[in-house]
């Protein structure tokens, strides 16, 4: 799946919340909730790196990207925000 496709799922959540959904419940525990993951998945990772297997590594930043990814769909915000961001760092303008 790719960061596009889960995104599409996830503002499908939001936009139609589903019973039983993770996604659907973060997004009705709202903004607060969903900074709160980001920031629990963020400190996993810190902690991955240092004491656990790369393939836990891994299982964390997925983690974190699907939670940074509800956020950016509670702000209203899209992977392309960030794509162009990217872009501008990488190529600003003189």
């Amino acid at each position: 799946m790719t960061v596009d496709e889960l995104f599409a799922v996830i503002v499908d959540r939001r936009d139609h919340p589903s019973t039983g959904s993770y996604t659907s419940s973060l997004f009705a525990a709202g903004e607060d909730k969903i900074v709160k993951k980001v920031g629990e998945e963020a400190m996993e990772i810190i902690l991955a790196a240092k004491g656990q297997t790369n393939q836990r590594l891994v299982e964390e930043v997925a983690d974190l990207t699907f939670h940074t990814l509800v956020l950016l769909a509670e702000k209203g915000l899209t992977p392309e925000d960030i794509r162009a961001e990217l872009e501008h760092r990488h190529h600003p303008k003189k």
